[in-house]
């Protein structure tokens, strides 16, 4: 009897222990151990994800910090051009003309050009409703008077308009040694915040731009609300306020607790050069919410566990998961290394990161506009650096860059290439006899007549330093360099410009030619001495002619032919 109760009891275990239910056991033995391991790793992947974030974000807020320096930065460098031209051309009527004409299209972010007087009274301004303005109360003004450096303000309200604004000071006496002026800026905040786009549009995170007193002076298109207000009333953000603007450290970080119960990083990074700060905040639950949506149904997958699930998570997790994520991460990487042209291709991905490729995408286009622009303001600048703002002509070093792109063409199309070196006679005493304005006025003219002499010769007129000019002639050979210097000389003499301590007892020029066939034993040097050769002999010989001195090479050496 208890041989048939053990019969049945066999019986039934083996029916229990039946092939589905070994292989429902075996699939619970393989794929538990792979969920419990999935939801492990998805947990280290959400602390990884959160400081991943975490540094993308500080990353991408330190770029932007750059771009509101590089802001910063161009407005320095418009005010101390306005500021060369205020200490050079002197006077209020003359140098308020120019800065009228002398605002930069290029750069938005400067709405207005100011001049004040050093009593603090707007002498001329690019919008004259500004003209007559005291700002001789305003902090900023008196700090840049004291200190004599670039000063950006805290936020304000300019006036009359009340438009919300920083303004960005420098004196005139930084350059000139004398108080007489200051040159100032009122700069486009809503720019400011079109450089934090990359801030904005992220869930759980927030960044604003705010002064040393802590009011609010940019922020992303989603924040913008904020702009004006201080930070002690932006909730979470009044938690690291004092921490941020009180600190001596140029970047910080900090971790809390919100009063929501929310985890919170937060980091600042000071604007270079100024008392402003970019401060970030992410909130880690709402940054880890996707990966503890997974943890969620990865504990609900475990219930349903069967053997195809196992093999089909195998299959999908590289078709579906790795391959686009290799795929995206490659992208990014090559756009990291410079390659601007990176982009994510959405018809090869899977549906759910077509969003992030499409986002991965837009920011690419937008950081690479953002290289360009900055690259196109940097030509400009550069442009600006070698214009003489006297004659209108090239300075010496805009001259140099010319000479040497000429001899390379020339160098390599076998051609002829001349200069003239024009020295204005006996300038020092025309300076001496006449004063130094109208000297200053001999010397536009005589560059006004030389740019029009290079446009008919297909020339570059520069000048060169002092009373000094060139006329650089690529394709030209002496005989035809020398007859356009007689065209020059003629040219100044046609001017009439009294000089009655010169013999001619009107302005006269002295010019030294010379040309050369560019080729490895040469040096664009040459072509310079030898033309400061030619004109000394013109000097010598008495002045107001063209004396002729080309540069010959030949096998042994180099011959100069005078």
């Amino acid at each position: 009897m208890a041989n048939v109760s053990l019969n049945r009891k066999r019986v039934k275990l083996k029916q229990v222990l039946g092939i589905r239910a070994r292989l429902a056991l075996l699939a619970v033995i393989l794929v538990a151990p792979l969920m419990f391991e999935r939801i492990r790793s998805l947990e280290e992947a959400r602390g990884k994800q959160i400081a991943q974030a975490t540094v993308e974000f500080t990353t991408v807020a330190r770029h932007s910090a750059d771009a509101q320096r590089e802001v910063i930065s161009s407005v320095e460098t418009i005010l101390k051009s306005e500021a060369f031209i205020r200490a050079s051309i002197g006077g209020v009527s003359r140098s308020c003309d120019v800065l009228r004409a002398s605002l930069p299209t290029s750069l938005p972010w400067i709405r207005t050009l100011l001049i004040a007087g050093q009593d603090g009274r707007i002498q001329c301004s690019t919008n004259n409703m500004y003209v007559g303005l005291d700002l001789s109360d305003r902090p900023y003004f008196q700090q840049a008077q004291e200190t004599g450096r670039f000063v950006l303000s805290d936020f304000l309200l300019a006036r009359p308009a009340q438009t919300p604004t920083v303004m960005a000071v420098y004196p005139v006496s930084a350059l000139s040694g004398e108080s007489d002026a200051v040159v100032l800026a009122t700069v486009n905040l809503e720019w400011m915040s079109k450089i934090m786009y990359n801030l904005g549009g992220r869930p759980g995170i927030s960044a604003v731009l705010v002064d040393s007193a802590g009011t609010v002076l940019a922020a992303p298109a989603d924040q913008r609300s904020a702009v004006g207000r201080p930070l002690d009333n932006i909730p979470l953000m009044a938690a690291i306020s004092d921490m941020a603007l009180r600190s001596d450290q140029d970047e910080g970080s900090l971790s809390f607790m919100a009063a929501d119960g929310s985890r919170r990083a937060v980091s600042f990074i000071r604007i270079a050069g100024t008392n402003a700060r970019l401060i970030a905040s992410i909130d880690e639950d709402k940054v880890s919410a996707a990966v503890s949506r997974d943890i969620r149904t990865a504990y609900l997958q475990l219930a349903f566990v069967v053997v195809f699930v196992l093999l089909g998570a195998l299959i999908a997790a590289e078709k579906l998961v790795i391959k686009p994520i290799e795929m995206l991460a490659d992208m990014a990487k090559r756009f990291g290394e410079g390659d601007l042209s990176a982009r994510a291709a959405r018809n090869r991905l899977p549906s759910e990161f077509v969003p992030l490729a499409r986002a991965f995408n837009a920011m690419a286009a937008q950081l690479g506009q953002r290289e360009r622009e900055l690259v196109a303001s940097n030509d400009r600048l550069t442009v600006m650096a070698s214009i003489d703002m006297l004659s209108g002509l090239a300075n010496r070093r805009g001259f140099q860059s010319r000479l040497d792109f000429d001899w390379m063409r020339a160098q390599q199309h076998h051609s002829e290439l001349s200069l003239l070196m024009i020295d204005v006679d006996h300038f020092k005493l025309f300076n001496d006899t006449y004063g130094h304005l109208e000297g200053d006025s001999c010397l536009t003219r005589i560059g006004e007549t030389l740019s029009g002499i290079a446009a008919d010769t297909l020339g570059f007129a520069a000048r060169y330093g002092g009373e000094e000019f060139c006329l650089l002639l690529p394709n030209a050979d002496l005989a035809q360099a020398a007859e356009i210097g007689e065209k020059v000389r003629a040219a100044v003499l046609q001017l009439c410009l009294p000089h009655i301590t010169s013999e001619h007892m009107i302005v006269s020029v002295s010019i030294g030619v010379a040309a050369t066939r560019p080729n490895e034993t040469l040096r664009p040097g040459d072509l310079i001495e030898a033309a400061d050769a030619a004109l000394y002999a013109a000097k010598h010989r008495g002045r107001n002619m063209v004396v002729e001195h080309g540069v010959v090479p030949v096998r042994a050496g180099i011959a100069m032919a005078g």
